[in-house]
């Protein structure tokens, strides 16, 4: 399940996933939440995957890349934070890759991710 966090800085959009997500979530969840924030041009996103997340269906994942690889030009700025290592190290290693800056965070960092991702610089 996606969640939609209603806690987040001016500018930016915010989810948590619990459970499993699903490819469901993406499309009455996440989709239609993002196209506000694609509407109005780039994108800060935070994503959270705290311990009450258990994974991503295949059908998630495959909505996964085609969210980001339909919006390649939109991602301004993205947050993860998580305390799975392999989920953070895999962002951060290709972070690179992303046209917007992308970081991850440990859970007990979620309000430093908040005001980074909010950061105009």
């Amino acid at each position: 399940m996606i969640l939609v966090l209603t806690d987040m800085p001016e500018g930016t959009v915010g989810f948590e996933a619990v459970g499993e997500v699903t490819s469901d979530d993406y499309r009455d969840v996440l989709a239609p939440a993002l196209q506000r924030e694609l509407d109005g041009g780039q994108v800060r996103l935070l994503c959270l995957l705290d311990d009450r997340f258990e994974g991503y269906s295949p059908g998630a994942w495959v909505q996964d890349a085609k969210m980001w690889l339909g919006h390649l030009g939109t991602w301004e700025k993205v947050a993860l934070v998580t305390d799975h290592e392999g989920i953070a190290r895999a962002l951060d290693a290709f972070a690179w890759m992303m046209p917007g800056e992308a970081r991850s965070f440990p859970v007990d960092q979620l309000d430093a991710a908040k005001t980074w991702v909010a950061a105009t610089d």
